[in-house]
C-alpha cells in the first residue's frame, strides 16, 4: 500500500529510506492519477524490496517545486537519497513494473 508523504515527512520517511523508494506525485482532480493509483496499489502488494510512497502534487508545492513537478502522475525513483529515475503519465502496469526494476539498483 502506497503511503502519503509530504513537505515535513519525505526527507525522514523518502531520502533515507534504506529501500528503493516510488514517489507518485498525484491530484485529487487528475484523471490518469486516478487510474493509475490501483496499478500503483497492485505493484506495491507484488514487489519486495521497494517503498510505495504518494505526494498530493498542490498541497505539497515545495517538494513539486523541488522536484520539478510539472505535469501529474509524475513517478520517481529515489535510491540513496537521491532521484534516480522520473516518468510522467499512466502506463500500464507491466511497463511500470519493468522501469521500476531497472531502477532498483
Amino acid at each position: 500500500m502506497a503511503i502519503a508523504v509530504n513537505d515535513s515527512n519525505f526527507e525522514e520517511v523518502v531520502l533515507k529510506a534504506e529501500v528503493p523508494v516510488l514517489v507518485d506525485f498525484w491530484a485529487a482532480w487528475c484523471g490518469p492519477c486516478n487510474m493509475l493509483a490501483p496499478v500503483l496499489e497492485e505493484l506495491s502488494d507484488e514487489m519486495d524490496g521497494v517503498a510505495f510512497f504518494n505526494a498530493d502534487a498542490e498541497a505539497n508545492m515545495e517538494l513539486s517545486s523541488k522536484y520539478g513537478v510539472t505535469s501529474i502522475p509524475a513517478l520517481f525513483i529515489f535510491r540513496d537519497g537521491r532521484p534516480v529515475a522520473q516518468t510522467v503519465g499512466f502506463q500500464p502496469k507491466e511497463v511500470i513494473k519493468g522501469w521500476i526494476e531497472s531502477n532498483r539498483n
